[in-house]
């Protein structure tokens, strides 16, 4: 099993094989509208026009599942996206990305590249894991993802190499992107 055998919904409502995306490096990324990680999505725009011509492809899959940080529709959550962040790579219909309910795209994710923890090191990573052990301690548990905007690195041959978590700045991906273009 590999990415290639998923489908997915697009945030139009078309059905997509992400057997479409052979061939390319992907980052695949669950997001959010109204998060403190909600301003990655400009160096995720970044990324994607720097690397695109290179066979680079990002993939979000909103998500309201973390506080509920993104409650609006589809076309509310695209609209969002182009309007305050310029984004123009693909975007997905909103899904759950843990628990029981997981879309079965990010249970295999989360079982190719299990959670290494948050770097404590890192402010946003200290903030994170303190808010996480106070309001949602059951979110530390186990390889689920564990807030919005959970990074996966895939090669081209639709190998999971890498998972950022969300306190991994966007930009603080590039050498690893590198590597596999």
């Amino acid at each position: 099993m590999s990415i290639y055998d998923y489908k997915v919904t697009g945030i139009d409502g078309e059905e997509i094989l992400l057997e479409k995306y052979k061939g390319k490096v992907l980052i695949i990324a669950n997001t959010a509208s109204k998060c403190g990680f909600t301003p990655q999505y400009t160096d995720l725009e970044k990324l994607y026009e720097k690397y695109k011509e290179e066979g680079f492809e990002i993939l979000g899959f909103p998500c309201n599942q973390f506080a509920e940080q993104e409650p609006g529709s589809n076309k509310e959550v695209k609209n969002f996206c182009q309007l305050n962040y310029g984004v123009s790579f693909p975007l997905f219909e909103k899904i759950e990305v843990r628990g029981a309910s997981a879309h079965p795209l990010f249970k295999y994710l989360s079982e190719k590249s299990p959670f290494k923890g948050l770097d404590l090191n890192h402010p946003s990573g200290k903030i994170l894991n303190s808010f996480l052990e106070e309001k949602f301690p059951e979110y530390l548990i186990g390889n689920s993802i564990k807030w919005n905007f959970t990074k996966f690195l895939i090669d081209r041959e639709g190998n999971v190499v890498e998972r950022f978590e969300p306190t991994t700045e966007p930009l603080d991906m590039i050498s690893e992107i590198e590597k596999l273009l």
